[in-house]
């Protein structure tokens, strides 16, 4: 048997994928790879495999036999935010889904176009080039996520802080030490919300039938981590992937009628951390991918950038097209594991490219696109930083 393919994969530039995640999925479904931690694991890359798996019950979130399992720097910090919750998936899913409808998120677009349009004054003040990831993509989402949650605002820059503590990959002390305070403010502000409850997320999972202290910390603390970090990154590739393709850029400024299926797109083709190998899965049973063996136990990475790249299911799967079908993108997951925060992720995505092509007709880098690059150390990925001018 070959030897395991060592991750990471060696991202050589920011917008494609990386060429030897390439050179995998182009001789298979299904690879031996031995994670950044060590450990061997099967790394999953073909579409169809991929939004199969995603959905299926063969594979869990916890390994079977947990003193074996794979030490995936993921996994460990949603298992310290949730606890139990990381493993009943229906529980956690049943409990923020409400949060998510479609009518709690149209109630909170006039907000984040309003950030949005504040952030932009704040751009246009500026005398160029600026980082667009400092005065727009760090500030947004933790401003959206304080006053979707009830998080008073003057705390949201140490909760931006420590969110990204926490999603440290490289230093384990500064991750447990970002949690820990993440942890100690959620639980007194949950304490708060009990006291004095408002019109906000926290208070209606407080009100919960059945919910206990811990387990509304771990989701308040889950939410703030998945919504803040994720969301920073995606604006940063979506506005540099139309930048960097002036013409799809051009487009939308023709046609704002657009900017939905660019934000599309551009989540589609996103990078994330490309130490992070994949969506991290055990196999609960023996089976099948494209004629290899699975065993029990054994550790599964879904790399939905992969998937996302198959010229299978796109093609020309390295080029933007705003006005491409994508159905069929997995950047959001897939069936009951699907993203709860889709629709709060792309409302901001579509007010920041809404608001950019009105305001800032003549946006462009002010770097070339090779001058860029990703952050390794952190969970989710993005840029450092991406300078603009106009």
């Amino acid at each position: 048997m070959s030897t395991p393919t060592q991750l990471p994969f060696e991202q050589t530039n920011v917008l494609q994928l990386a060429p030897g995640l390439r050179t995998l999925q182009s001789q298979g479904a299904v690879h031996r790879v031995r994670t950044v931690e060590g450990d061997e694991a099967w790394l999953v890359t073909g579409h169809a495999w991929v939004r199969q798996l995603l959905d299926d019950d063969r594979l869990g979130r916890s390994n079977p036999d947990p003193e074996a399992a794979a030490k995936d720097s993921g996994s460990a910090i949603l298992a310290g935010l949730l606890g139990d919750l990381a493993t009943d998936h229906a529980r956690l899913r049943a409990l923020l889904e409400p949060h998510f409808s479609p009518e709690r998120m149209l109630a909170l677009r006039p907000y984040v176009e309003k950030v949005t349009g504040q952030l932009l004054d704040g751009l246009a003040g500026q005398k160029p080039p600026v980082d667009l990831l400092q005065t727009l993509a760090l500030s947004l989402p933790i401003q959206v996520m304080c006053e979707w949650l009830g998080v008073p605002q003057e705390d949201k820059d140490q909760f931006g802080r420590w969110t990204q503590d926490a999603a440290n990959v490289g230093d384990p002390v500064r991750s447990q030490q970002g949690l820990g305070a993440l942890f100690g403010y959620c639980k007194q502000l949950v304490a708060d919300k009990r006291q004095n409850p408002g019109d906000d997320a926290i208070s209606r999972i407080c009100a919960t039938e059945g919910i206990n202290d811990k387990e509304v910390i771990g989701l308040t603390a889950l939410l703030l981590f998945g919504g803040y970090e994720t969301t920073v990154a995606r604006i940063g590739t979506c506005v540099l992937l139309l930048l960097a393709n002036p013409e799809q850029w051009q487009a939308l400024l023709r046609d704002p009628r657009l900017i939905p299926g660019a934000v599309e797109e551009t989540l589609r083709m996103s990078m994330p951390n490309p130490h992070n190998g994949g969506m991290p899965r055990y196999a609960l049973t023996d089976f099948e991918i494209d004629g290899v063996t699975i065993r029990a136990g054994d550790f599964v990475l879904l790399n939905i950038i992969a998937a996302n790249h198959d010229e299978k299911a796109f093609g020309d799967p390295g080029r933007v097209d705003v006005t491409r079908d994508t159905t069929g993108s997995l950047m959001f997951g897939h069936g009951a594991h699907s993203c709860v925060g889709a629709m709060l992720a792309r409302m901001q995505l579509q007010a920041v490219l809404t608001q950019l092509v009105a305001r800032f007709p003549t946006l462009r880098l002010a770097v070339g696109v090779e001058e860029l690059s990703l952050r390794h150390n952190s969970l989710i990925g993005g840029l450092i930083q991406l300078p603009v001018t106009w």
